[in-house]
């Protein structure tokens, strides 16, 4: 086990509760912390910086193992949570303190940060300029605790803040990449298309992962994303792969399914909007209580022993 080379990073991206879910369940993550850096005032309360008035902008302070996850992969997850090119604030949130920012503590990232903005910039995917400030860090401060982990404590309103504010639909828009009918029918076997594209699903106990026991992750047969590791894999008595977790809420998007005259959670893939499966609350309560149940045709298992070659060496860390 390598040691670990723990450094901190500090992004602001508009309102605090939405950018902490992006990092939070990454390998090699070991905090998230929302709070409010950038301007002079020490100790701001949360209602003294929504005034504008403070210097202060919501933010993110990250702290992270560099040898497991490196500071230039958070960067190319900081842009695809925030609109670089406003200017004024961050989707439906306006002020100074909801401009975004990056904070780099510091030469190294502050290089890799002008870099990576100049990348988008050159990359043409946004019309406008790219006006993410990158600014010398200042003190951090810890915002009250009722605003921590926001996306754990306070789901449901999360997720109808993020979609109301417009974010969700941004990044969807703007990062989900169309994949199209006729290229996937020659890529994914009857049974994979069926289940992604047509919201199928396969049947119990006669499917390719139900009972794996195999250490490794399980990415998405159409994106190749990560989603969910044996680490958080158990025996649900199903007949199908069912996991307590995701490796991270952001690659997954939920909403109510009312087909066959049932109301379920259907769960599908950030990136490729493939449906997945469904979510119920009948999971083991001390893993939190969720039940991922999942479809095999909608996943690829990586092995532990493959990930390296695959370019996934970062969740190695699940299994040490």
């Amino acid at each position: 086990m390598t040691d670990k080379k723990l450094e901190k990073a500090i992004f602001a991206g508009g309102c605090f509760w939405c950018m902490v879910e992006p990092f939070d369940q990454q390998p090699g993550i070991e905090r998230v912390v929302s709070g409010y850096t950038g301007g002079d005032q020490p100790n701001p309360t949360y209602e003294e910086v929504c005034t504008n008035t403070t210097g202060h902008r919501e933010a993110v302070e990250i702290t992270f193992d560099s040898s497991i996850f490196p500071y230039e992969k958070l960067l190319s997850i900081f842009w695809r949570q925030i609109d670089p090119t406003d200017a004024g604030g961050q989707f439906h949130d306006r002020g100074e303190s909801y401009k975004t920012a990056v904070f780099y503590t510091t030469g190294k990232q502050k290089q890799l940060a002008e870099e990576s903005k100049q990348v988008l910039a050159d990359s043409g995917k946004f019309t406008k300029p790219i006006v993410t400030d990158i600014l010398p860090a200042k003190p951090f401060y810890p915002a009250e605790e009722k605003h921590q982990d926001y996306y754990k404590k306070q789901r449901f309103h999360y997720n109808l803040y993020k979609k109301g504010s417009g974010r969700a639909e941004f990044i969807k828009n703007n990062w989900s990449k169309a994949y199209s009918k006729d290229e996937l029918k020659q890529t994914l076997n009857p049974i994979q298309y069926h289940v992604t594209q047509e919201n199928g699903t396969e049947r119990p106990f006669s499917n390719e992962y139900w009972n794996n026991q195999q250490e490794g992750i399980y990415v998405d047969i159409v994106s190749g994303v990560p989603l969910f590791s044996t680490t958080d894999q158990y025996d649900a008595g199903c007949g199908w792969p069912s996991f307590t977790k995701p490796l991270n809420r952001n690659s997954l998007t939920e909403q109510m399914d009312t087909s066959h005259g049932m109301r379920r959670i259907e769960v599908r893939s950030e990136e490729a909007d493939s449906h997945l499966g469904h979510v119920f609350d009948d999971g083991p309560q001390d893993k939190g209580g969720m039940r991922y149940c999942i479809n095999s045709a909608a996943l690829r298992f990586i092995p532990k022993d493959k990930l390296k070659e695959n370019g996934l060496e970062a969740y190695l860390s699940l299994f040490e």
